[in-house]
């Protein structure tokens, strides 16, 4: 590639950057900015809005939900789906397009058809088992199912999944360990993937709670609303913020180690070893 090549591209690379920044840091600025005013508009800016989440107890409670729920249904995305991938790819290859096809229609069904199917059920639920918020864990799952799907679907095509099995199953392996000592070590990524747009679909939900009758953090979001909307924005910007963190975690987690072969003295090339080139 050319320097002026070179250059045009990264000139190109930088405005993409800077344009797609400023498209989510302007509105979160914005939102940041309505949080901190005061009550009046020469009222000096104060962070009343923010100290008032920590001191909502309905607020906290709906906040502690939402990340349950969000660890729950991660959990059990990857208990359902990662071993039912593997042992398709390796035994039922002729299955695949029937798993995709279940794990995707939900993106056709709307949340309010969800709800209508759902509601007796979780009145059941609500009388005969528990009534916990929780429980919207299930429903969840369905939801998160097309996204982790793609993403542990791309972490599982980036590797050669039966040469790893036949190798392992060769050295006296069980399928077990085939899967969670031999596939799943090599995928991290996909599954850091599949975890964090579980965990975005589970923090952004709200139809589903709201007509179930639940407060998550969409619903007490909204609720906070119609009282203070200061207090929901920022408690918006914080949801935002979390979210950001974790696609920083991510980045950290699923890079990966760059390995660095040590240097053998008096060895100045290959060939030395064995008396140098003949």
């Amino acid at each position: 590639m050319s320097r002026n090549r070179r250059l045009k591209l990264q000139i190109f690379r930088l405005a993409v950057f800077v344009l797609l920044g400023a498209f989510f840091l302007i509105p979160i600025g914005a939102m940041f900015e309505f949080s901190t005013r005061g009550v009046t508009e020469d009222a000096p800016r104060t962070l009343n809005a923010w100290l008032t989440i920590a001191q909502t107890p309905d607020l906290v409670a709906a906040i502690l939900a939402s990340l349950g729920l969000a660890v729950l249904t991660s959990l059990g995305m990857l208990v359902l789906l990662v071993p039912t991938m593997i042992w398709v790819r390796l035994r039922l290859p002729h299955l695949s397009r029937v798993i995709e096809f279940l794990c995707l229609l939900p993106l056709t069904i709307p949340a309010i058809v969800l709800v209508a199917g759902l509601a007796p059920i979780y009145l059941w639920m609500n009388l005969n088992i528990s009534d916990s918020i929780l429980t919207l864990a299930f429903v969840y799952l369905v939801l998160v199912l097309p996204y982790a799907y793609r993403a542990l679907y791309t972490g599982l095509a980036a590797i050669d999944v039966k040469t790893l099995a036949e190798a392992a199953r060769s050295l006296g392996a069980s399928w077990i360990t085939v899967m969670m000592r031999v596939i799943v070590p090599n995928m991290p990524v996909a599954i850091l993937n599949a975890c964090l747009l579980s965990v975005a679909v589970v923090l952004g939900e709200f139809t589903i709670a709201n007509l179930l009758n639940y407060v998550n953090l969409q619903v007490a979001i909204a609720l906070a609303g119609r009282a203070n909307a200061t207090v929901s924005i920022a408690v918006a910007v914080a949801s935002l913020l979390f979210a950001f963190i974790l696609l920083v975690i991510l980045s950290f987690f699923g890079r990966p180690r760059a390995r660095v072969a040590p240097d053998a003295p008096g060895l100045p090339y290959p060939g030395a070893a064995g008396g140098g080139m003949r």
